[in-house]
């Protein structure tokens, strides 16, 4: 294609001096009637050229939007590109970049006896959710969590023991919080509780690969409690994502200290208080209601991520702040309500929502991989999908969650405006908007 800058510059109307016999000269005269026609003619053509141009770069920019790295870039086509080169942009663009596979990860939405919830304040120079609050967790390590299932097999996408394992250690690594019972005890036995010292010379030693996570937690005479880890979704990056991950997240309540004798009681209280990793991985850890966490990011106080801030969307509504002087028993029925709500099918409450293929997949299976629906009319908002799986499980009968939706707005600093709500009142007030512009606009003519 022929610039549009440079059919600007270069077209001109031919001059019809040059063009016309001698003797017709005197009617190119500036009073001349053909000389006005032409003129008219030139200052049309001209506008047309550039009403042309403003459309070639409005098409440009909008066909080249793309939703990379969870948010819209807009990337402008120079006007000045040739034909030549818009064809082989083209046909580039075709060529589909491999998928990333994505890495096996867990990670823990931990509750404290006071059923509050544990979150990390990631550094900026992380190489993921950098400057995020974010749950315990990390990436799965088959030296320390034992054998990972391949690369593109469907276990890799299942709750398993090495998630587990991978889950507990992160946490241990990351806050000290060491989620292991007693070697041999039965039922609501205590944590293993160390010394600070040891603990935090441990933290070091498995972070870097000195000993393996089991056989120093049985030296101490723990066991991972993997049976306390309560399956709650998996999150599966999109493809369009350089960096991928397939993350089961779990539930994990600590124990009340309350159930224990008070020199146990105070041990336990002692193990469950969060330390900084001294900044490689975080600047803070501390515990806080769910409503809370999500209050601040609504006032653009923290960031979260819309898989964190979804499922402390869901513990918001069973775990609220009661007060200093909330007995244990209002926290235990908390739990309650709550652990009720995760085997609970259909997860859905709406009739549509109800009739959904997802509705019956319980919480501990779902598999999330957010999905751009669109974007809003009225404040521009992303709308995410969390129904499907993502493209490894696709066709596999897995889903997550039709009936809600995220809506977010991406900034160069993170995931901000962040929302939960009904699929169906998103897509009818959206239906509204749009009706309500095409009404406005028939109006105006």
């Amino acid at each position: 294609m022929i610039p549009v800058q440079s059919v600007l510059s270069q077209t001109s109307i031919p001059n019809a001096k040059q063009q016309v016999p001698s003797t017709e000269a005197h009617l190119m005269s500036p009073s001349s009637p053909c000389s006005r026609v032409l003129d008219l003619a030139a200052s049309r053509i001209t506008t047309f050229l550039h009403q042309l141009a403003i459309s070639y770069q409005t098409t440009a920019h909008h066909s080249s939007c793309t939703f990379q790295r969870r948010y819209l870039i807009p990337q402008t086509v120079p006007i000045s590109k040739t034909m030549s080169q818009t064809r082989a942009s083209s046909s580039s663009s075709k060529e589909k970049k491999p998928v990333v596979a994505p890495r096996p990860s867990s990670s823990i939405l931990l509750l404290s006896p006071t059923n509050q919830v544990l979150l990390l304040h990631r550094v900026k120079t992380s190489s993921s959710f950098a400057s995020a609050h974010v749950f315990p967790g990390g990436n799965l390590d088959s030296f320390h969590d034992g054998d990972i299932p391949a690369e593109y097999a469907k276990e890799r996408h299942v709750d398993g023991p090495a998630y587990r394992i991978g889950a507990i250690r992160e946490c241990f690594e990351e806050t000290g919080i060491l989620l292991a019972r007693r070697s041999g005890a039965k039922g609501d036995a205590a944590l293993v509780s160390l010394p600070n010292r040891d603990r935090e010379a441990a933290r070091k030693q498995i972070h870097g690969n000195h000993v393996r996570f089991s056989d120093w937690a049985e030296s101490v005479g723990g066991t991972p409690d993997v049976e306390g880890l309560i399956p709650f979704t998996r999150w599966v990056t999109p493809t369009n994502v350089p960096k991928r991950f397939t993350t089961q997240m779990y539930l994990y309540l600590l124990p009340d200290t309350a159930a224990f004798d008070r020199v146990e009681a105070a041990q336990q209280q002692d193990i469950i208080v969060p330390t900084p990793d001294g900044g490689v991985e975080h600047t803070a850890a501390r515990f806080d209601d769910a409503a809370t966490w999500l209050a601040k990011a609504d006032a653009g106080e923290i960031i979260l991520f819309p898989p964190q801030y979804y499922l402390l969307h869901h513990v918001a509504r069973f775990c609220t702040q009661q007060g200093s002087g909330t007995s244990f028993s209002v926290f235990e029925s908390q739990r309650q309500k709550l652990l009720q709500f995760l085997r609970k099918t259909p997860t859905a409450s709406s009739k549509k929502g109800i009739a959904h293929p997802t509705s019956s997949i319980p919480w501990s299976e779902k598999v999330m991989s957010p999905r751009n629906l669109l974007i809003r009319s009225s404040d521009k908002r992303i709308v995410l999908g969390l129904d499907k799986p993502g493209l490894e499980l696709k066709d596999s009968g897995r889903g997550g969650d039709w009936e809600r939706v995220v809506l977010v707005k991406f900034s160069k600093e993170g995931p901000r405006k962040v929302e939960i709500r009904d699929r169906e009142e998103i897509l009818a007030e959206e239906r509204e908007e749009k009706s309500e512009e095409g009404s406005g606009a028939r109006h105006k003519l």
